[in-house]
């Protein structure tokens, strides 16, 4: 049965959307954002990209299949509050063991429910995404003018380092399946655990490694490769994780970054990166690879974009050779990836193991397996397809 107490979405513009309460009663603040995805809302709740965020899911109906355990993309819920239009009365999946609004509510996740999300998505459109609070339960009782002030003390998100929060505690392996391959350390600045298996399904060891691991602590691992994962937050307050990508780079080992990776990446090589108005959050983003001339609907969840030219290659300004932007959104022209000429390195700005969401560009594994399989000098022929792809 819903919910008929009532709730308020605030926006720092002082725009107010009064609905019903969902999951948590209480107050949450965090930056309101859309995510545009027509299924796979658990994989958005459990995805630590979101973190700090309070994300409004532009489809109408949320929470028909209930939710589970084995499509937990991490530990817990990261989402700071949640915006659905109409939550699902009843559960009606085979592989449900609890509702969403069970899960809201054991987590502590505020939400809200009830409002004109189409609304509140063409706003944030036009004004950008902006601090806000959800209200409920006694602090739906707070005057607008205190639920406000409350919304312009939070935090913003540009210059914010989450990925402390985000992180895992202890390093941990993920082994290979099947015949291994190789090993690769990955940075967890948020990672998910679809990304951790299409590596291990690749045959490779993986090593998952806390956020604040030094360069050396990489390379004392004797691993073939980097691999730096998705997360929240503002590229240009990771200057630590800028500065090993930069040491293990000139060390010659091979890198590979999704999202996240791919921000750090390029501020490794020199390059700006600025905050989009509104960001690219859904699974049905289309990129452009300018090399095959393909076009990949992919899964993305960003709020922060590397400043580079997309028609030529250039010349780092850090002093690491020739690169390229090697795919370009075609909703905004926004940079998508970045492949380096004259380095064993290669970052995209979307999720390929793209959980939930299509599987364009899952051959992106493929290719880092081959730059691995490259470096041992015995590159594998079955897998030589996935460079044609790339």
């Amino acid at each position: 049965m819903l919910a008929t107490e009532p709730a308020v979405l605030v926006l720092e513009d002082g725009t107010r959307y009064v609905g019903r309460a969902y999951g948590a009663r209480g107050r949450t603040l965090g930056e309101a954002v859309f995510a545009t995805g027509m299924t796979g809302y658990q994989e958005t709740l459990t995805d630590p990209s979101y973190a700090g965020q309070i994300v409004l899911q532009t489809a109408p109906h949320i929470g028909n299949t209930g939710t589970n355990d084995e499509d937990m993309e991490s530990r817990q819920i990261w989402v700071a509050g949640y915006v659905v239009r109409e939550p699902s009365r009843v559960v009606s999946n085979f592989r449900a063991q609890r509702s969403l609004d069970d899960d809201l509510v054991a987590q502590g996740v505020v939400g809200i429910s009830g409002i004109d999300t189409r609304a509140v998505t063409r706003h944030i459109r036009s004004a950008g995404a902006m601090r806000s609070g959800i209200f409920s339960g006694e602090d739906f009782g707070l005057s607008d003018g205190e639920q406000l002030d409350l919304v312009l003390a939070g935090a913003p998100m540009k210059g914010r380092n989450l990925s402390a929060e985000v992180s895992t505690v202890e390093p941990y392996t993920v082994p290979a399946v099947g015949e291994k391959v190789g090993s690769v350390a990955v940075l967890d600045l948020g990672v998910k655990k679809s990304t951790l298996e299409n590596l291990a399904a690749r045959g490779l060891d993986v090593h998952v490694l806390p956020q604040q691991v030094s360069a050396q602590d990489v390379l004392g691992l004797g691993v073939d490769a980097l691999f730096f994962s998705n997360g929240p937050g503002d590229p240009q307050a990771s200057g630590k994780h800028v500065a090993l990508l930069q040491e293990t780079l000139r060390a010659g080992l091979p890198y590979f970054g999704i999202c996240f990776g791919n921000q750090l990446l390029g501020r490794a090589l020199g390059l700006d990166t600025y905050k989009l108005p509104f960001g690219h959050r859904g699974i049905n983003q289309p990129v452009l690879d300018k090399r095959t001339g393909r076009v990949e609907i992919t899964a993305q969840n960003h709020g922060f974009a590397v400043k580079a030219p997309i028609d030529a290659s250039f010349d780092s300004p850090a002093g690491f050779g020739r690169v390229e932007v090697s795919h370009f959104s075609l909703n905004d022209q926004v940079v998508e990836g970045l492949n380096c000429l004259d380095l064993n390195a290669f970052s995209v700005q979307y999720h390929p193991e793209a959980a939930a969401g299509p599987h364009d560009a899952n051959y992106l594994f493929d290719r880092f397996l081959d730059m691995i399989r490259a470096q041992h000098g015995a590159a594998d022929p079955s897998t030589s397809n996935s460079q044609e792809n790339v």
